[in-house]
Order: C-alpha cells, then sequence, then structure tokens
C-alpha cells in the first residue's frame, strides 16, 4: 500500500485549480443506463471511485472510454441487471444503479453498499421509495433483489431525512416512471442539481431540485446528451483548510463560491481573510485565529465531509477551544485518536468534539481510517513538526485527485511512497 511523507512547518502559497466533484459524478455515470447511446461528460476526476463505478457499467454491458478529462459511455443492450459485491463493496455510490435499472429494465440485483466504514449509512429510504412506485423487493443474502410490476408508477415520496443517495435513485427512476412523482424532504447538495441539469438535458422534465419538494414528471423515453461536472466543493473546501491551517496564503480557482458559503461563513468567524472573485475563493492567513464551533448538517449546513479537516484546523488555534458536532455520521470521529498521536488536545462527548488549542503539533505515523480522516491527517501532517507518514492512504484515492501533487504546488513538503 502507499503512504504519504510530510515534513510540515511549509506555509502555503499560490493558486490551485479545484477538480470535477465526485459526489456529482458517480450519478451522472449511473444515469446513463436510462438511455441507450453515448453519453459525454467533461471535467471528470481520475478517481478511484469514477474507475469502480465504470468497471460496473462495463458488467452491465456499456462501453467506455476515456481521453483525459472526458468521458465517453455508449450505453446499450443489458448484459446483466447484477450488480456484484465485488465491485459494490468498495464505494457507496454502487446502489445508484439500483433506481436507472429499475426504470428502464425493470429489474435489478444489487448488492448492500460498502465504502467508508465512517456510519451505518442504511438504504431503507431507498427501498421504501421504491415499493411505493410499485418495486418488489426482497433481501437475500446481502443482496437487494426488486423487480418492478410493470412500469414504475408515480407516487409522493416523502422521506424522513434528506438523504442524498436517496434523492438520486429516486430522481433517476421516477423519470421514466408513469404518472408524475412528487419528492418531499428532498436532499438540496448542489450534485443533485447537477444531475437534475443533465436529466432534463436528455428530456426528463424536473423542476424543484435544490429545494426540499421536487417534481418529476416522466418521459416515454430520454436520448444521451454531453455534460460538464461541476468543480468539487469538498476539494476545494479542503484546500482552502490546507492554506489556513499553515498560515498561509492560497486561491482556490475553478469552483463555485457559493457552494462553500457555510465553510466560509465559519472561517471568517475563525479571523481569516476571504475574497471571492467569479469562480475563485482567495484565503488570507491572520497571524492568530480563534477556535469556532461547527454543528455538521444536511446542505446548506456545514458538511459532513469537511467535519474532519476542520477540526484538524481548530488544533492550531493559539488558546482557546473550538467544538465540532457530528450530527450526520455516527462514527466519524475515528481520526481523532490519530490526531491526539500528533500531540492534539481533542476531548470527546458522545457526538462532540471538544478542540483545545496551544499545543504543538509533532510529526509522527498515523494511519487513515476513511477517505475524509485521509484528508485531515495530511492537513495536521502539513501544521505538525516533523515528519508524519500517513498510511493506508488508498482510501485519500478514491475522492481526491492527486491531492499530494496539488500541495506540493503550494509549497508544501509531501510525498508519496509505493
Amino acid at each position: 500500500m502507499d503512504k504519504i511523507s510530510i515534513t510540515g512547518g511549509r506555509k502555503l502559497r499560490g493558486t490551485v485549480q479545484t477538480s470535477g466533484s465526485k459526489n456529482a459524478v458517480l450519478p451522472l455515470l449511473f444515469s446513463t443506463l436510462l438511455a441507450e447511446g453515448e453519453h459525454v461528460f467533461h471535467n471528470v476526476p481520475a478517481l478511484k471511485d469514477v474507475e469502480t463505478s465504470c468497471l460496473l457499467l462495463k458488467h452491465f454491458g456499456c462501453d467506455v472510454q476515456r481521453d483525459g478529462t472526458v468521458l465517453r459511455i455508449k450505453s446499450g443492450k443489458l448484459k446483466s441487471s447484477k450488480a456484484p459485491y465485488g465491485l459494490v463493496r468498495q464505494m457507496r455510490a454502487g446502489i445508484l444503479s439500483l433506481g436507472p435499472l429499475l426504470a428502464s429494465h425493470g429489474i435489478a440485483e444489487v448488492s448492500l453498499p460498502g465504502g467508508c466504514a465512517i456510519g451505518t449509512r442504511a438504504v431503507d429510504l431507498h427501498l421504501r421509495g421504491f415499493k411505493q412506485m410499485g418495486v418488489h423487493i426482497n433481501l437475500v443474502k446481502g443482496i437487494i433483489v426488486a423487480r418492478a410490476q410493470g412500469n414504475l408508477k408515480g407516487a409522493r415520496i416523502l422521506l424522513d431525512y434528506p438523504t442524498v443517495g436517496g434523492t438520486e435513485n429516486l430522481m433517476m427512476a421516477a423519470c421514466l416512471a408513469e404518472g408524475s412523482t412528487f419528492i418531499e424532504n428532498a436532499a438540496r447538495e448542489p450534485e443533485i442539481v447537477d444531475l437534475a441539469e443533465y436529466l432534463n438535458k436528455m428530456g426528463a422534465c424536473i423542476q424543484g431540485a435544490g429545494t426540499d419538494l421536487i417534481r418529476i414528471t416522466p418521459k416515454k423515453s430520454l436520448l444521451p446528451q454531453e455534460h460538464k461536472v461541476i468543480p468539487d466543493r469538498i476539494e476545494a473546501g479542503t484546500l482552502l483548510l490546507a492554506g489556513a491551517i499553515t498560515k498561509g496564503n492560497v486561491c482556490i480557482s475553478s469552483c463555485v463560491p457559493h457552494h462553500l458559503d457555510s465553510l466560509l461563513f465559519k472561517l471568517e468567524e475563525a479571523g481569516f481573510f476571504i475574497k471571492v472573485s467569479g469562480s475563485s475563493v482567495e484565503l488570507s492567513s491572520p497571524e492568530r485565529f480563534s477556535g469556532v464551533n461547527i454543528i455538521t448538517a444536511p446542505y446548506p449546513g456545514f458538511p459532513t465531509d469537511l467535519q474532519a479537516q476542520f477540526m484538524a484546523l481548530m488544533t492550531q488555534v493559539a488558546q482557546g477551544v473550538g467544538s465540532v458536532k457530528e450530527t450526520i455520521f455516527e462514527n466519524r470521529f475515528m481520526h481523532v485518536q490519530e490526531l491526539v498521536r500528533l500531540g492534539a488536545d481533542i476531548q470527546l462527548d458522545a457526538h462532540t468534539a471538544l478542540v483545545r488549542g496551544g499545543r504543538v503539533l509533532q510529526g509522527a505515523p498515523v494511519t487513515a481510517t476513511d477517505l475524509r480522516a485521509s484528508a485531515c491527517l495530511i492537513l495536521a501532517g502539513l501544521a505538525a513538526r516533523g515528519e508524519t507518514v500517513i498510511h493506508r492512504v488508498y482510501h485519500l484515492d478514491r475522492g481526491y485527485e492527486c491531492l499530494e501533487n496539488k500541495l506540493s504546488s503550494l509549497g508544501a513538503n509531501i510525498k508519496r511512497f509505493k
């Protein structure tokens, strides 16, 4: 397995560009199962999860060709309606094949999903919605066996929680159903808006994406189109926090600043200077910054995918306390023990972490437990004295495109070893 070595103490400076969004491109890839023909996507990041999704699409019978950041997917006759455990266990997004397969072919067998071990991300909300659309579902040895009784039926679906994957799955399925579908308490993330824009390009009629009520008026058929993936707001936020934790000055280009509003607000509250210009965000660091409190919440609240990285920043407060409350995933504090190994002063109380400043981090060997924890430990290593070696960084490659290269371009002393 690869590992990453960081010698901390350098202030990051310069401009770096954001890659395409991991969380946006994955549902886009599976939406190709809704329409036969060639779909073309631009600004596609080179990520492990994208690679795994393409392997799954090939298993279904699609032809996949990549040229740089352009991905061409030719969807045709279905070779298999089964999403095997060997692929789905590697990532959460495999479950997103369920809706398109049911809508276009009326049958799907998808293994329960894997991915990072950050909590029980149950798919019951997906399945409950499909049942309302007339789908018969059984769970057999860890496999979701789903069959539609004729065409899917439009329904009014009230989600108990604004699940992102559930909203995407049901939205895709509803595009070819009989009758309109209303998704209430829908997730509002920018990635859902991006998916809706592509589905509408294909000929669907989706209204309200980005609000908590989405209406889908179905069509008899859809046609493949061309689309540019939105920038990755989590990567952009991680790079901003890398500049902040090193007390540097960085500019993140090719992003969508308003997607980062909750993070930018907290950075300004802590004392950092933020300048937004078009598709760029510039961060300048004060001599000292203060601790602040964050509570993760569905969009537009503070993203759980930036919680670990922000906690790393709070360890560098000169004095005082910052608190981090996690409300999305119950196991998303596994990075805390690794931060403590570096010298951080963090106390856990149920789902809240109290981070006391005034402690100098010292480089040490640490182990990444999940995707965002990997980024958290890299940020901590940038601020620590001496060398920090991060093991099990394969998690990082699932969601960040060449993060070590981007940090190096800003002046970080960071290297990857095979």
